[in-house]
């Protein structure tokens, strides 16, 4: 998956929601999701968290390309 664009508050829960089906529908082995480069809004830090607590409990891990090592500590913060 690849998110184009930092995420809205009005279209946070959407994007999470649709990772979401996407994830329970194909059932895959692994998630990466392709982010731009810059820090993430805290709504697409929102959205990420969200995916990462639902892919671990699901026994699917989830990585992110492209992101810095700052929003990777950021998503470990706030999905624990």
């Amino acid at each position: 998956m690849t998110l184009h664009h930092d995420l809205a508050v009005t279209n946070r829960g959407a994007a999470a929601l649709r990772i979401q089906a996407l994830v329970q529908e194909h059932r895959p082995a692994r998630v990466v999701i392709a982010v731009p480069a810059a820090d993430p809004s805290p709504a697409t830090l929102s959205a990420l968290a969200r995916a990462h607590r639902m892919c671990a409990g699901l026994g699917v891990p989830l990585t992110l390309s492209g992101a810095s090592d700052r929003t990777l500590r950021l998503l470990d913060a706030n999905s624990a």
